[in-house]
């Protein structure tokens, strides 16, 4: 009798925690289903306003243009972008960035050069440290990922070198189901 009472025991509780699991399940499927919605497009028709700003100059074929800094190896450029809903900002906006130019370090990233004080409380340099384990890696022109911040402002920066002027960037941002690309002339 206790070996019966015991087995229908354990068969209750497999049924109670078939059950739950069910409910657990069902209810994180339904929570991802809901929370992966795009502001940017609805079945209602209400849209939220995704804006760009390349922060260039765009010439009649639709290319940007940026010139180049030949003082320096890399040129920094600020792109943004916001995205509002019912005239607020849409917070937490995922854009992924992409562009078709990277550049490989060479043998060299750089150097560190180690300093300390002498007998006279001078700084000296006593070691140098050059730092040669990067060499062959590719280095993207454009940073990987933006979120929009509680105004929805958005912003990403695009780092193109001096061997690229005369080529042409092709910078795409990607969100949820869509995407853009623009043109960069690099000068």
């Amino acid at each position: 009798m206790k070996e019966y009472k015991a087995i229908m025991g354990l068969n209750t509780l497999k049924t109670n925690v078939e059950k739950l699991t069910k409910i657990v399940i069902t209810t994180l499927v339904s929570l991802i289903v809901i929370s992966c919605e795009s502001p940017t497009s609805s079945d209602s028709g209400e849209f939220a306003d995704l804006a760009f700003d390349i922060n260039l100059s765009k010439d009649s074929n639709g290319y940007y243009h940026l010139k180049l800094d030949r003082s320096n190896w890399q040129t920094l450029h600020r792109v943004t972008g916001s995205i509002v809903q019912d005239g607020y900002g849409v917070e937490n906006f995922v854009v992924e960035w992409e562009s078709d130019l990277y550049w490989l370090i060479g043998d060299t990233l750089g150097y560190v050069v180690s300093r300390g004080l002498n007998m006279n409380l001078q700084y000296v340099n006593y070691d140098t440290t050059y730092l040669t384990q990067f060499k062959g890696m590719e280095v993207p022109t454009s940073n990987m990922v933006s979120y929009s911040n509680s105004n929805g402002e958005f912003n990403n920066m695009i780092a193109p070198v001096k061997s690229m002027i005369g080529d042409t960037m092709r910078l795409t941002a990607n969100w949820y189901t869509d995407y853009t690309t623009f043109s960069i002339v690099l000068e």
